[in-house]
């Protein structure tokens, strides 16, 4: 079986509904993950980080997060769409983004082609997301990727009780490093939270489309989430 993608509907509650963007690992099953997008959408590079997880074994589900602002929007990283993206941003609430994305996780564990537990993975916005999911027991899992604004919701940290795995970037003009040093120190001694630090890179270093792209740090970093994963799923 080739690895096959579509998108299909999400049940938010309360009648809404909203989609998202499956990819099928070629053997037809597997564990599950959701791939938590930046604030530009599930675009084409969300889209192919959901495959490159299906092609990895997973049943990735890549939700569409600003739905309730504007559905399926897709931008790119500079100028005018990077204006409407932290448009979106402002008028989106973290907190009822993150129930949606557990209504997402709901569906994603219902779903035949799933099989075991699952988990996340998230990017900017989608980090700090993937955390709060982490904190609310959506999933088996998480991993966030230069996640922004954790450091200002570290109330949450001690409601995290599965594996959680932190990239971070030296030169992230989004996150200081004073903040990735308070985001550690709230989880000084946890047994199943690691850090990974990446010298000399920017945010976004994982997005092959954005300047910042770093091909060795995201290498790297996509084997170490892999290895985090495996044992857990």
């Amino acid at each position: 079986m080739s690895l096959t993608t579509r998108w299909i509907e999400i049940d938010a509650g309360g009648g809404e509904r909203y989609d998202g963007y499956l990819a099928l690992p070629r053997a037809g099953k597997g564990p599950g993950v959701i791939i938590v997008q930046e604030i530009f959408g599930v675009n084409a590079h969300i889209r192919a980080v959901a495959e490159q997880y299906a092609l990895a074994g997973y049943v990735a589900l890549a939700p569409d997060i600003f739905w309730r602002a504007q559905r399926r929007v897709e931008l790119g990283y500079e100028g005018a769409d990077r204006d409407q993206a932290l448009a979106l941003l402002k008028r989106t609430d973290a907190d009822q983004a993150a129930a949606d994305l557990g209504a997402a996780a709901a569906t994603l564990r219902a779903l035949p082609e799933t099989a075991g537990k699952i988990g996340a993975v998230g990017f900017c916005f989608g980090g700090q997301l993937t955390y709060l999911m982490a904190a609310r027991g959506s999933v088996d899992a998480a991993v966030a990727y230069y996640g922004g604004g954790i450091h200002n919701k570290l109330d949450q940290a001690a409601n995290i009780r599965v594996p959680m795995l932190f990239h971070y970037a030296e030169h992230d003009s989004s996150i200081p490093q004073t903040a990735v040093a308070q985001v550690k120190q709230s989880f000084a001694g946890h047994p199943n939270v690691q850090f990974y630090d990446y010298p000399g890179v920017a945010h976004g270093f994982n997005c092959s489309d954005r300047a910042a792209y770093n091909q060795q740090a995201s290498t790297l970093a996509h084997g170490r989430t892999l290895s985090f994963l495996a044992p857990v799923l």
